[in-house]
């Protein structure tokens, strides 16, 4: 099958079921053991990795492998099945080797060094060190020298290389869109200015939407300066509203605070629209519940899109033995805050580009096409019964 015909096997699937939604949902909390080659993973890295990436009945996911889950990834005569109890749930597909890992530079550098396929977008750290790394100060959920310390990757990627690169990966393997972040830095612009400029690079050479993520700037004219470089989104992530758990596991953007963050988004939203805005919100390390759903309303209600993502354990980060979240804790905020997206009319297409257009480490779209979102106001949601927000995991 040729990267044309997979994209448009891709395109032609219809909105995902209840029962697609639900069985991700479970292999974002349990894992799957992988039984047959997984071509396609990744270890490491600066946000949720250490995940298979499937296309799972044709929707992008990145899965934990975990070789004590009741879902088995196995070989079949065409293709890949995931499996409970010998009783095949789920067709697979989509999972080779990215061809243009094969390449590299002129002097030498692998493709696969310098950005890296997740499912169909192509990722980047542009610069992949931080200010916040191996210090008091470091995410625990992070990993972003993990990958520098394996080899896996490069300390600085140039525009030139990633511009390079990103013509490959589309003509190659049919990337549709480009990622790009960088660790922190103690610059007044927090590095925004660099993977910007990487990122106008990118979409120079190539054609592909670019979302580029960064902290927030010292001043926000900074975020005038990205805008003016061509790029179409942005990503700008607290991780965490609960107050609490900033402090214990990312004291840097804790001493930013959530109203910095708020007043970063609103800029960034006059500027790039709504949608074109995100935040990842990871559940599971602790949070209060309630005050994360009422948190993403206010997002929501700026044109902010809050990516909500179980916490996936990076294996070498300070919380690897924390473990993800169980379904029953994640549905109902999914459900709550696929209600307020909804009522706004933002979704993975208003994204344009970026984590929140792929959509593959977070169940959150999935609830939302399948007609699982909770109406704003309401108790419960479509489908199946809205299952009540409960303890937060870890307190």
């Amino acid at each position: 099958m040729t990267v044309t015909d997979e994209r448009r096997a891709r395109d032609a699937v219809e909105a995902p079921t209840t029962d697609t939604a639900a069985l991700i949902m479970d292999l974002q909390s349990v894992g799957l053991r992988i039984e047959t080659t997984l071509e396609t993973s990744r270890t490491g890295g600066a946000g949720p990795s250490d995940s298979g990436m499937l296309w799972i009945e044709g929707v992008p996911v990145t899965v934990p492998p975990n070789t004590t889950s009741p879902y088995a990834l196995r070989a079949e005569d065409e293709g890949q099945g995931i499996y409970r109890d010998d009783v095949k749930v789920a067709s697979v597909s989509g999972t080779r080797r990215p061809r243009f890992y094969d390449l590299e530079t002129a002097d030498g550098v692998p493709y696969h060094q310098i950005a890296l396929l997740h499912l169909d977008s192509l990722a980047s750290t542009v610069v992949q060190a931080c200010n916040y790394w191996g210090n008091s100060d470091q995410c625990g959920f992070c990993g972003i020298g993990v990958s520098l310390a394996a080899g896996a990757t490069i300390a600085k990627k140039t525009p030139e290389m990633l511009a390079e690169v990103a013509v490959a990966a589309r003509d190659l393997d049919g990337a549709v869109d480009a990622t790009l972040t960088t660790g922190s830095s103690v610059a007044p612009d927090r590095g925004a200015l660099y993977v910007a400029k990487c990122g106008q690079a990118v979409k120079e050479a190539a054609g592909l939407p670019v979302e580029v993520q960064f902290e927030p700037p010292r001043s926000l004219d900074v975020l005038h300066e990205v805008h003016d470089m061509g790029v179409d989104s942005v990503g700008i992530h607290i991780e965490s509203f609960d107050p609490a758990v900033l402090a214990r596991v990312a004291p840097g953007k804790f001493r930013t605070g959530v109203d910095t963050y708020f007043r970063t988004w609103e800029r960034a939203v006059q500027l790039f629209g709504e949608g074109r805005v995100s935040t990842y919100v990871i559940l599971g390390m602790g949070e209060d519940p309630d005050l994360t759903v009422e948190m993403c309303r206010r997002a929501v209600d700026i044109g902010v899109y809050p990516f909500v993502v179980p916490l996936r354990p990076v294996a070498g980060s300070l919380m690897e033995a924390v473990p993800a979240p169980a379904r029953e804790y994640t549905e109902p905020i999914y459900r709550k805050v696929a209600g307020f997206l909804a009522e706004r009319g933002l979704g993975a297409d208003t994204a344009v580009a970026g984590c929140a257009r792929c959509q593959a480490c977070s169940s959150l779209n999935l609830v939302q096409q399948s007609g699982g979102a909770t109406p704003c106001g309401s108790a419960s949601g479509g489908g199946a019964p809205l299952l009540q927000i409960g303890k937060r995991p870890g307190a």
